[in-house]
């Protein structure tokens, strides 16, 4: 299955609430945090929801 590599590249201080959770979904918490997760049709919601917020990479 692919993955997609996430790093968060801007504060979540002063956000929606709904934006911060999303983040906190991803298993994002700070400036500088990466995860990796399957790219699949929820995780691309969350990314389009706070896709502002972060750089997305395609991982193998």
């Amino acid at each position: 299955m692919e993955k997609i590599k996430i790093t968060l590249v801007k504060s979540l201080a002063g956000r929606l609430d709904k934006h911060i959770a999303t983040a906190h979904a991803l298993g994002l918490k700070k400036i500088g945090d990466v995860t990796e997760q399957p790219d699949n049709a929820a995780t691309r919601g969350k990314i389009a929801l706070i896709g502002y917020m972060l750089r997305v990479e395609e991982s193998k």
